[in-house]
C-alpha cells in the first residue's frame, strides 16, 4: 500500500486564495454527493451508509481544520477573513445536515445486524448527534435551531477575532521597568519622552507581572490585558449566552451546560457544580494559608495594601520563592533559551514516545513555521508544524490546531502549535506550557490512525482531552530531563539542587492557583447557567467567591476569555482532566522514562485516539478506575 502523502501547502498569495476558496468548494461538492446517496439509502447495507457518512466527516474535518487554523494564523488579513467565512459555511452545513430527516432515516432505521463493535459505536454516536441537532423537532423549531446554530458560529468567530486583534499598549516611565531582566529592558527602548511602550502580548505581559517591582505598572498592564476586546465583545458575549440558552431549551435541556456535558465524562450540569464545589473544598484550607503569606509579603512593599489582586499574584509568588526557597526566576530563565528548549521538547518526547522528528523543508503560511515529520522506524506517522512566536493578527495564546485528519490508509495526521514565545529566554512557566501544548500535538499524531474521522486524533471526550497534556508537563519538572537541554550561556546545565528547590517552591501557591482556575471554571459555567444581565458585576463576583486573590476593580476579563467559545460552559475540564492526569502519572513511579510504562501509555491512552470511551482508556492503563486521591495529594504539596 502506498503511504499517504502530507498536505501540500501553497507557496504564493494566489495559491493561498485558491486554498481557502477552491478546496472548500470541492469538499462541499463531495458532501452534497454523499448526502444525495444517503437520502435514498434503502438499498444500502448499514456498513456502506457508515462509510459514506465517514467520507463526509473526512471532508468536514479537512475543510474546518484548514479554515480554523488559517483564520487564526495567516499573516494576510484577507486570507483570515476568507477562512472565517469557510468556517461559518461548513459549520452551518454541519448543523443543517443534522436537521435533515432524509439523512436521519438512513441511520434511524438502519439494520444493526452483522455490524462490528466499532461500527455500532459510530452508529450510536451518529444517532445521538442527530437527536442533539434537533432532527425530531417540528418544522418551526428545527428552523429556529438552525438559525441559532448559525448565529452561535458567527458570534464565536467574532468573539475570537476581537481577542486576536485586540492588542493593547501602555506607556510607562523607564523607571517602571525596575526589576525586569536586563534583556527585557534592552528590548524596550526609551522614547523621546522618557517612556517605554509595553503591550499585552505574552512576551511583555508575563515578565512584567512576575518581575516589575512597581505595583502600578503591574496593575496597568494586567488591567489592559483584562480589557482585551472590551467593549467590542460585551454585546457579542451577551447575545452568545442568549443564543445558547434558547437552543438548549428548544432541544429539551435544562441549560447549555446540560447540553454540552451530555457527551462528556462528567455527564450533567449538576455534576459540574458538584465537582467545582469538591475542588473548592479541597483547595480552601491551603489557599487560605498561602494567601496570608502573600498578603504579608505585599505589605512589606506597600503597608497600606488591603488585598492581593491578580496583578500582584505572580510577582508575590516569585518574590517569596526567591526569598524563602532560594529560587530566583531570573536565574531560572537564564537556562531556558528558546532554541535549546525547542530541541529539549523534541528530544524528550521522542525518547518517551519512541519516535523521531525529521525536519522538512515544506511550504507554510509564515517563515516562522518549522515543520517535522514524525517517524517511528521506517514509518512516517504524521507531520507537525510549529508556529511559536507572536505577530500581528495571530492567535495570541497557546494552543494545538489540527491541520489534516489522520485516517488509516488514507491520510496522514497533521497538527500545528500556535504559541507566542520569546525568541530569547523563556520563563519556566512557558517551558511547562510548551510541554503541555506539545502533549496535544503528539496525541493528535499518535492517535491519528483510526478508521473513522469521528474518533481520530484528540477526538476524545472534551473533559479528558487535557489529561495527556497535563501529564506531559511533569517532564518539564524532572531534573534529568531539564539538564539535557537547560543550559545557561556558559554552557552549564541547570543544577539538580535548583530543580529540586523549584519543585518544592512550586508547591507553594498551588492551592491559590487552583482557586484562580476555579474562578475561570465558575465564570464559564455560571455565565451559561445563570445568564446575568450585568456581566461585569457577575463575573467580578464569581472570581471573588472562588479565590481570595481578587480581580482588578472594573475589569472586563470575560471579554477576552477565549475559552468561552470553544469550551462554553465547560472550563471545569482543566481540573477534571488534572485529576486524571495526576493519577496517570502515578503509574510511572520514580522513572518517567520506564520503557514498559511508556509503551503501555502509548498503547492504551494515545494510540486509540477517540475510538474508545475515555473511562475505558484510563482503566486499561491504570488497571482500575481513576480516583481523586493523587490529585488531593498533589494539592497538599506531596
Amino acid at each position: 500500500m502506498t503511504e499517504p502523502a502530507p498536505l501540500l501547502l501553497p507557496t504564493d498569495a494566489a495559491g493561498w486564495t485558491s486554498f481557502v476558496t477552491d478546496r472548500p468548494a470541492t469538499r462541499r461538492a463531495r458532501i452534497d454527493a454523499i448526502d444525495a446517496r444517503l437520502a435514498t439509502a434503502d438499498d444500502l447495507p448499514t456498513a456502506e451508509r457508515l462509510e459514506l457518512w465517514n467520507d463526509a466527516d473526512i471532508a468536514f474535518a479537512e475543510a474546518l481544520s484548514e479554515a480554523h487554523l488559517l483564520s487564526e494564523s495567516h499573516p494576510d488579513a484577507e486570507i483570515r477573513r476568507l477562512a472565517e467565512e469557510q468556517v461559518q459555511q461548513f459549520e452551518a452545513l454541519q448543523a443543517r445536515r443534522l436537521l435533515d430527516r432524509g439523512l436521519w432515516r438512513a441511520f434511524a432505521e438502519a439494520d444493526e445486524t452483522g455490524l462490528g463493535d466499532d461500527e455500532l459505536r459510530l452508529l450510536t454516536h451518529i444517532r445521538r448527534d442527530f437527536r442533539r441537532g434537533g432532527v425530531d423537532l417540528d418544522d418551526a423549531a428545527r428552523e429556529r435551531v438552525r438559525e441559532l446554530s448559525d448565529r452561535d458560529t458567527e458570534l464565536s468567530l467574532t468573539f475570537s477575532r476581537h481577542i486576536r486583534e485586540g492588542r493593547r499598549e501602555i506607556r510607562v516611565p523607564a523607571t517602571a521597568l525596575d526589576g525586569l531582566p536586563a534583556d527585557f529592558v534592552a528590548d524596550h527602548p526609551v522614547d523621546d519622552e522618557g517612556k517605554v511602550t509595553l503591550t499585552t502580548e505574552y512576551t511583555d505581559l508575563m515578565p512584567v507581572r512576575e518581575y516589575a517591582r512597581d505595583r502600578s505598572t503591574r496593575h496597568a498592564l494586567v488591567a489592559a490585558y483584562n480589557d482585551l476586546a472590551c467593549p467590542e465583545n460585551e454585546p457579542v458575549l451577551a447575545e452568545l449566552l442568549a443564543v445558547r440558552a434558547e437552543r438548549a431549551a428548544l432541544l429539551g435541556y435544562g441549560d447549555w451546560a446540560d447540553y454540552e456535558t451530555e457527551t462528556r465524562m462528567i455527564g450533567s450540569s449538576a455534576a459540574v457544580d458538584a465537582f467545582l464545589t469538591r475542588v473548592a473544598d479541597a483547595a480552601a484550607p491551603a489557599a487560605a494559608v498561602e494567601y496570608d503569606r502573600i498578603l504579608e509579603r505585599l505589605r512589606r512593599d506597600d503597608p497600606s495594601a488591603e488585598a492581593v489582586t491578580i496583578a500582584d499574584f505572580w510577582y508575590l509568588l516569585s518574590a517569596l520563592k526567591r526569598e524563602e526557597y532560594d529560587v530566583d526566576a531570573q536565574v531560572v530563565r537564564s537556562y531556558f533559551r528558546f532554541d535549546r528548549t525547542l530541541d529539549g521538547v523534541l528530544e524528550t518526547t521522542a525518547s518517551l514516545l519512541d519516535v523521531s522528528y525529521v525536519p522538512v523543508d515544506a511550504p507554510s503560511w509564515h517563515d516562522d513555521v518549522r515543520a517535522y515529520d514524525v517517524v517511528r522506524g521506517d514509518e512516517r506517522l504524521g507531520r507537525i508544524h510549529l508556529d511559536l512566536h507572536p505577530r500581528d493578527g495571530k492567535y495570541n495564546h497557546a494552543a494545538c490546531f489540527p491541520l489534516a485528519p489522520g485516517i488509516s490508509g488514507r491520510s496522514l495526521p497533521e497538527g500545528v502549535l500556535l504559541c507566542n514565545f520569546s525568541r530569547g529566554l523563556l520563563e519556566h512557566d512557558e517551558v511547562v506550557t510548551f510541554f503541555h501544548e506539545f502533549g496535544h500535538l503528539v496525541h493528535e499524531i499518535i492517535g491519528g490512525h483510526q478508521r473513522w474521522a469521528r474518533f481520530t486524533g484528540v477526538a476524545t471526550e472534551w473533559d479528558f482531552v487535557e489529561a495527556p497534556s497535563q501529564l506531559l508537563e511533569e517532564w518539564a519538572w524532572d531534573a534529568g530531563v531539564l539538564a539535557s537541554f537547560a543550559l545557561n550561556d556558559a554552557g552549564e546545565p541547570i543544577p539538580a539542587d535548583l530543580v529540586a528547590r523549584m519543585r518544592t517552591a512550586d508547591a507553594f501557591g498551588r492551592a491559590l492557583e487552583v482557586t484562580r482556575q476555579l474562578g475561570h471554571a465558575t465564570t464559564s459555567y455560571r455565565l451559561h447557567v445563570e445568564r446575568p444581565s450585568d456581566l461585569r458585576s457577575a463575573v467580578d463576583g464569581y472570581y471573588r467567591a472562588a479565590s481570595p486573590v481578587t480581580p482588578l476593580d472594573g475589569s472586563h476579563s470575560y471579554a477576552g476569555f477565549g475559552h468561552l467559545t470553544g469550551y462554553g460552559a465547560c472550563y471545569y475540564t482543566y481540573q477534571w482532566s488534572l485529576v486524571i492526569a495526576r493519577d496517570l502519572l502515578s503509574a510511572f513511579g520514580d522513572d518517567l522514562f520506564d520503557a514498559e510504562t511508556a509503551e503501555r501509555y502509548r498503547r492504551e491512552i494515545l494510540e486509540p485516539g477517540g475510538s474508545r470511551d475515555a473511562r475505558d482508556l484510563v482503566t486499561a492503563f491504570l488497571g482500575r478506575e481513576s480516583t481523586f486521591d493523587a490529585y488531593r495529594d498533589w494539592l497538599a504539596g506531596s
